[in-house]
């Protein structure tokens, strides 16, 4: 990074934290780091199986708005350890039959977990056509042969009929910062010493301020989020028919105007903040809430806890909690894995913690 910025000038911010994270050799992501209980932070599905539950039964409700279709692709983008795929898989929807599950991951080591975590298929299997029925029409895929699951570097083209689910990935998408200095916006990149310098901004980066008010005092800073924004749209090309769910912490340009950068950019090592986010690039993972104003407007934006109420999280935790009380006496597995449930769905409505970050869903045809 400092050999680029010493030959091409100071980077813009998204160059930086690019290289930091995903670079394929030094990169934090490339390294193997992520999350996990042995990693640097938690997300839902880590803290134990019931988000991948409550999900699950998300998916068979989806699946029958759209009147059950086979095959039923849903593509997990930035799918980490396969976590969230096997919780999803052991709860046995009732679209399995159905389903093709595409675990989406750009780094190598944990596509390797994924495998060793995951039966693979070949990627040919689970979304390509697979038999001839019939010479005019060509091959198609084989209905009721699911669940499949397969793995990619990146989204598939499609369009297929199903599902693109993010969890926790756009706050680790690269953005470009600005900041405001005498009632002008400015940008801030970074030099080949890893010290910040504002130099003037890119007009089509500074009309970004018209979703900030003009009243926004000197120093504010506010990210330029186009990696989401084009995330997001090659996503909904992925899709004939279906739905984009993106689960992550969410706010407004204007808001994050309004408060110190460094509560919406956040840095996370060994699960503890970390330092500032030019610090140890490579060695901590670097995190910015999501505009949801700088993309295009959902169709639906609720709290985390909202979603998994709505989807049935408080009925599976009242049944784990009476099997607990139940067999507490006897204090077998099953039992502490039912007292674990309701542990788990504690912590994943907590609106100040898990439960408070936001769903957004896209329609798609």
């Amino acid at each position: 990074m400092a050999e680029r910025a010493r030959r091409f000038g100071p980077l813009p911010y998204d160059e930086v934290l690019e290289l930091a994270l995903y670079d394929e050799k030094r990169g934090f992501y490339a390294r193997g780091s992520g999350a996990g209980r042995g990693g640097d932070f938690l997300t839902s599905p880590e803290v134990g199986p019931l988000f991948g539950r409550v999900l699950a039964a998300a998916l068979d409700s989806w699946w029958d708005g759209m009147g059950q279709p086979d095959p039923y692709v849903v593509m997990e983008a930035g799918a980490g350890s396969g976590a969230l795929a096997a919780s999803v898989l052991d709860a046995s929807p009732r679209c399995s039959p159905a389903l093709r599950y595409v675990l989406v991951e750009r780094s190598a080591r944990w596509r390797e977990v994924q495998a060793r975590r995951l039966a693979l298929e070949l990627p040919s299997l689970v979304l390509g056509p697979v038999v001839a029925r019939d010479p005019d029409e060509g091959p198609v895929p084989v209905p009721g042969i699911g669940p499949l699951v397969t793995a990619l570097a990146e989204l598939p083209v499609g369009p297929y009929e199903g599902l693109v689910v993010a969890n926790e990935l756009l706050d680790n998408l690269a953005f470009r910062l600005l900041e405001r200095r005498a009632c002008e916006w400015c940008e801030v990149r970074v030099t080949a010493e890893l010290s910040e310098l504002v130099v003037d901004a890119p007009p089509d980066l500074a009309a970004l301020a018209r979703l900030v008010p003009e009243d926004a005092p000197d120093g504010a800073r506010i990210p330029v989020q186009r990696h989401a924004g084009a995330w997001l749209r090659d996503a909904r090309s992925c899709l004939s028919q279906g739905r984009v769910v993106v689960i992550d912490y969410a706010d407004t340009t204007a808001s994050m105007a309004r408060r110190p950068w460094t509560e919406w950019v956040r840095t996370y090592r060994g699960h503890a903040r970390g330092g500032g986010p030019l610090d140890h690039l490579g060695e901590q993972d670097v995190t910015c809430e999501v505009a949801v104003d700088q993309l295009d407007p959902p169709s639906a934006d609720r709290a985390q806890a909202e979603f998994l109420r709505a989807h049935g999280i408080d009925a599976l935790a009242a049944a784990a909690r009476q099997r607990w009380q139940e067999r507490a006496h006897i204090g077998d597995l099953q039992a502490l894995k039912d007292r674990s449930v309701a542990t788990e769905a504690a912590a994943l409505t907590d609106p100040a913690g898990l439960g408070g970050f936001r769903v957004l869903e896209w329609a798609v045809g």
